[in-house]
């Protein structure tokens, strides 16, 4: 790989081949006539090939120069057009943009959004995969994750999008039939519906209430990796859930759910997680934006 000839011993030697004289090539690029024999000679080396025929007066192409000459021109071009496309793309939002999230908050919040962004950029193509499980967003090959709380992964970069929690909740015919726990260590004498979260331990809730931050381990038995089940055995009457309260709120205003210990919260911001920064990606960046201006998942329970 060290013999391989440079970008610019091959812009050099289309400067050469167009002038047909090192003088005034150097003249041309700045540089001393010496200074672009030598390049050239390298270039020759690196190459197996002797690209001119030099004499006194004049600098000619050979014919293995002229199949060379051929491929420089082709491979400048490629490269040139590759910086205008890559700068581009700094700017103007195009190509595939492959987001991840959750199946509800995909479903019921981001996927409308996204289709609102959709329309206002036909030259961009975008794949949501919901799935509800942690993403690898590099080697999955995704530019954007949208998740409750911010990425933790060192080489990630996140952004909030927006503020929001969790609460407890269950349906009236189990609080009537187990009562209301007291406090937060009684959830571990309760029936509680787990759900593997994309973002805390399994079994493990960590709250914030009246003592400041308290956690406990809960169990139950029914437990599921997908919150739109576990929302409905809480509904059916099998147990306590923590849920976002964007998820839970349209049940809580219809009362097939209702608060438990509602001075106990878990903060669970929305946030967009992508592993580039935002100034080099203008369909991440602006995807962004648009999420942060007008993803509002709390809505519904700003009317509870």
């Amino acid at each position: 790989m060290n013999n391989s000839p440079l970008l610019e011993d091959l812009r050099l030697f289309c400067v050469v081949a167009r002038r047909s004289s090192f003088a005034e090539s150097a003249k041309e690029v700045g540089a001393s006539p010496a200074y672009i024999s030598k390049r050239i000679a390298l270039l020759e080396q690196a190459l197996g090939v002797r690209l001119f025929h030099r004499t006194t007066r004049s600098v000619v192409m050979t014919e293995e120069g002229g199949n060379v000459h051929d491929w420089a021109r082709r491979i400048l071009d490629d490269v040139e057009q590759m910086m205008e496309t890559v700068s581009s793309a700094k700017q103007v939002p195009r190509g595939l943009l492959k987001i991840s999230t959750s199946f509800g908050l995909g479903r019921k919040y981001v996927s409308p959004v996204l289709s609102q962004f959709a329309a206002l950029h036909p030259e961009l193509k975008i794949q949501l995969e919901l799935v509800d499980r942690q993403i690898d967003l590099v080697n999955e090959g995704f530019d954007l994750d949208i998740r409750v709380g911010p990425g933790h992964e060192p080489h990630l970069f996140s952004k909030r999008l927006m503020p929001s929690q969790r609460v407890l909740c269950a349906s009236p015919d189990y609080l009537k039939r187990h009562g209301m726990p007291a406090d937060l260590a009684a959830l571990r004498q309760h029936r509680c519906l787990v759900i593997r979260e994309r973002n805390q331990a399994f079994g493990i809730w960590r709250m914030t209430g009246p003592k400041g931050a308290e956690t406990v381990k809960v169990s139950g038995g029914l437990a599921s990796n997908h919150g739109e089940i576990i929302h409905q055995w809480a509904v059916d009457g099998h147990g306590i859930i923590l849920r976002s309260i964007w998820d839970v709120a349209g049940s809580l205003k219809r009362g097939r759910l209702v608060r438990v210990l509602p001075q106990y919260y878990q903060e669970a911001d929305l946030c967009a997680v992508y592993p580039l920064q935002l100034k080099n990606s203008a369909k991440v960046r602006e995807c962004v934006r648009f999420l942060q201006k007008n993803l509002d998942v709390n809505a519904p329970a700003l009317t509870l």
